[in-house]
């Protein structure tokens, strides 16, 4: 099982600001557009009930079990007794595989967060017009507005909104109170109208749900050294081929193979079925690496593309998560392994915007270097540290390129 961690962001606002209507919106409105949505609600008061009296699981609870799980078909339940109160970062973590997670409270939670204000609340308007007379005068956004004083500037004397202010991660302002429209413009942060939901959809797929990955096994066709094409040539009793598909497909939105030999794969449909694999010819008769990643960035219709050899026996998803992250991190166009031999492109991933066009330009020069590609954009490299902190067994790199190479990998895999 590979769990892919799931980004996320808080909605959080004063009470009857309309936090719940607008993340129901939200969700809503992402899930319409094909994605997975999880979503967390920070509940202030202790003891709440979500089984109903009478009813097993809260006879088992009241029971004195500490933790009951409630399965049936399609849905599962936990409830579990904790001391104190879970971390928002934790509660996260413990929700992998969403594109993103919306949470809904949780303002000190450090995660990106969107300030909802509405002018029919009292303590938005106060918060609007203290968060807009400190863009005004200057103040950083994340700073304490709300003070009796501050030498002769006054702000809003009411420290019950002490806690209650935008921060730092601040991310974004929603609302139809003129001043916060000003004071979020001051600090470059987006303002949508309260029923902009589509708007605000369009900014968390631009900037913060999971990017989707679509990941390419290059598997061209025969092979001289090896004497047949290596993707039929027999692992430990199946095609290698399927090896690499069950390994990268856990973390592939989209799986494509790269092949001249389609109809050779073709049993991978009926092996396959759900992966809805699909098999594309190389665009250039001449063999390369600028002209493999070429077929691979133009057959994608995701934003990250993960390029992957198929003999490397040991290709990893958790590997392949890891790229993804540390590209979205860094904004990067390309994460790719390097180590004492150089890099890795053929276990890297790329970011299909930057990377396309400067590949498409160097084979209209004639160039089908990889190194003069390298050289066009901003790589992330991966150091083999990191690459064993995502995969512990290493090995992510090792092919095999003759008979004999692959007998003996063969040999070392049975044995463990």
């Amino acid at each position: 099982m590979i769990d892919i961690p799931s980004p996320a962001v808080a909605i959080v606002g004063r009470h009857n600001s309309g936090k719940t209507t607008l993340v129901v919106k939200i969700i809503e409105e992402l899930v319409a557009r094909g994605h997975d949505i999880g979503s967390v609600k920070h509940h202030h008061r202790e003891n709440f009930e979500i089984d109903i009296p009478g009813k097993d699981s809260y006879r088992h609870r009241h029971a004195g079990a500490s933790e009951t799980i409630i399965a049936a078909p399609g849905q599962v339940a936990r409830i579990k007794t904790i001391q104190g109160e879970m971390e928002c970062a934790q509660i996260v973590r413990s929700m992998p595989g969403h594109d993103v997670v919306i949470v809904e409270g949780y303002r000190k939670s450090g995660l990106p967060t969107i300030e909802i204000m509405r002018s029919g609340n009292e303590a938005d308007a106060k918060v609007a017009a203290a968060f807009a007379q400190g863009a005004r005068e200057g103040a950083s956004l994340g700073t304490d507005f709300i003070q009796e004083s501050r030498g002769d500037r006054a702000f809003v004397a009411d420290p019950d909104l002490k806690q209650k202010m935008p921060t730092a991660n601040t991310i974004a302002v929603v609302t139809d109170i003129p001043e916060a429209r000003e004071a979020a413009d001051t600090y470059g942060i987006p303002a949508f109208d309260l029923d902009d939901v589509a708007g605000l959809a369009d900014y968390l797929e631009a900037h913060y749900l999971r990017p989707k990955v679509t990941v390419v096994i290059q598997a061209g066709g025969e092979s001289r050294r090896m004497g047949q094409s290596k993707a039929l040539v027999p692992f430990a009793g199946r095609p290698l081929i399927c090896r690499i598909v069950e390994r990268l497909s856990p973390v592939a939105d989209e799986l494509i193979i790269t092949t001249n030999e389609g109809d050779k794969l073709a049993f991978l449909d009926e092996m396959y079925p759900e992966l809805k694999i699909r098999r594309v010819p190389d665009l250039h008769k001449c063999r390369g690496a600028l002209p493999g990643m070429h077929t691979a960035l133009e057959a994608s219709t995701n934003p990250y593309v993960a390029i992957v050899a198929c003999d490397m026996l040991f290709a990893s998803a958790r590997l392949v998560v890891a790229e993804a992250l540390a590209m979205k991190e860094s904004g990067a166009d390309a994460v790719v392994p390097v180590n004492k031999h150089g890099y890795e492109p053929f276990h890297a991933i790329y970011r299909r915007s930057t990377c396309l066009p400067a590949v498409r330009a160097l084979l209209e020069c004639g160039d089908k270097r990889a190194q003069s590609f390298f050289d066009q954009i901003d790589i992330r490299e991966f150091a083999q540290s990191e690459v064993l902190v995502a995969e512990p067994m290493g090995g992510c790199f090792i092919n095999a390129n003759t008979p004999d190479e692959l007998h003996k990998l063969e040999e070392q895999f049975l044995e463990v």
